[in-house]
């Protein structure tokens, strides 16, 4: 028994007739016979009254009608959706981001993926990594991109590695801390530092750092237009990754802040960028859609202005004052 053997004993059923039935299938009526004496075969028993004219189901052929339609109606379903799902033009996908991400790669992922897939309607959580790593177990989202170092021992999730996002503490023009020809980690926790939320690994170092038992900033929030307008309007140290703030750095907007002392081992404002997803789970074609579309962007080399705001300041520590009057 298979669909096709299914579909003629439909058209049978409807057509009254082994001719039409078979004109209206496409084949010869002897191929068509042989197909329904076939199905016939496969179920020991006979699915029409052939003494009758009308052709009429007998009662076993009422109860194989019955699942036929439901089975052929099921398989044409199934292909449609398989169908959509292969050529990208419907659907929904359900991913998330970091904020470092968020800045400039996810956003620009976004908009080709739009371009090319403009059938599937996108839904985007940012949010920090441990409420990412939640929302993936619960199969709120697809998959999702950020610091891949708490996920990759964990046996439950697969991570793919994209290129690390280096981060930076900045503030205002015309911060206290820019009149200094040297800044000391001391300097640093002499000021209100405003930040996404932190590792615990992180907070212990900088706890040692400081000389505190424990370090939490005075803010942590995941929406940079909110910790940017909190380090612009005061004299809190603002710490994101180097690409989310770079046009700000660029115009002299914000400043970058340098310190002779940190440990260069310590990647507290380092995100080890990647994509996480299900371990064991095969990714929708959308979700694979867009992940490629992702590294892809990753990969390719950023252009000359981007990658001129990006590359390290050649003044010294003492240099940000330079910068803060917009030279």
């Amino acid at each position: 028994m298979d669909l096709r053997q299914l579909r003629y004993f439909i058209a049978l059923t409807e057509y009254r007739s082994f001719v039409r039935a078979a004109e209206a299938m496409g084949i010869t009526q002897p191929a068509f016979s042989r197909a329904i004496q076939g199905l016939e075969q496969a179920f020991g028993c006979a699915l029409v009254e052939r003494g009758n004219k009308a052709l009429p189901p007998t009662p076993e052929g009422q109860v194989v009608l019955q699942h036929a339609r439901r089975l052929v109606q099921g398989a044409a379903q199934l292909n449609n959706e398989v169908l959509q799902m292969t050529k990208l033009d419907a659907g929904e996908l359900h991913f998330g981001s970091g904020p470092a991400l968020a800045a400039r790669l996810v956003p620009e992922a976004l908009r080709q993926f739009i371009e090319r897939h403009p059938g599937i309607r996108t839904a985007l959580l940012v949010d920090n990594a441990e409420r990412l790593g939640q929302a993936l177990r619960r199969e709120q989202i697809e998959f999702f991109v950020d610091d891949i170092r708490p996920f990759e021992a964990d046996p439950n999730f697969h991570t793919e590695a994209l290129n690390p996002r280096p981060g930076l503490f900045f503030c205002r023009p015309g911060h206290p801390l820019l009149a200094k020809d040297s800044l000391s980690t001391n300097d640093l926790f002499a000021y209100p530092l405003a930040s996404a939320l932190l590792a615990p690994g992180v907070r212990k170092r900088l706890a040692n750092l400081s000389g505190r038992s424990d370090f939490t900033p005075h803010l942590q929030t995941e929406h940079l237009a909110v910790l940017r307008s909190v380090v612009l309007a005061s004299d809190a140290i603002g710490s994101a990754s180097e690409e989310a703030v770079a046009d700000d750095l660029a115009s002299g907007t914000l400043v970058r802040l340098h310190w002779r002392n940190l440990p260069p081992g310590l990647e507290v404002l380092s995100v080890r960028c990647g994509v996480v997803s299900r371990s064991g789970y095969r990714l929708p074609p959308a979700a694979r859609a867009m992940i490629d579309t992702l590294v892809s962007l990753d990969a390719a080399p950023a252009p000359a202005s981007e990658a001129h705001r990006r590359s390290p300041p050649r003044h010294s520590p003492g240099a940000p004052r330079r910068t803060a009057r917009g030279s």
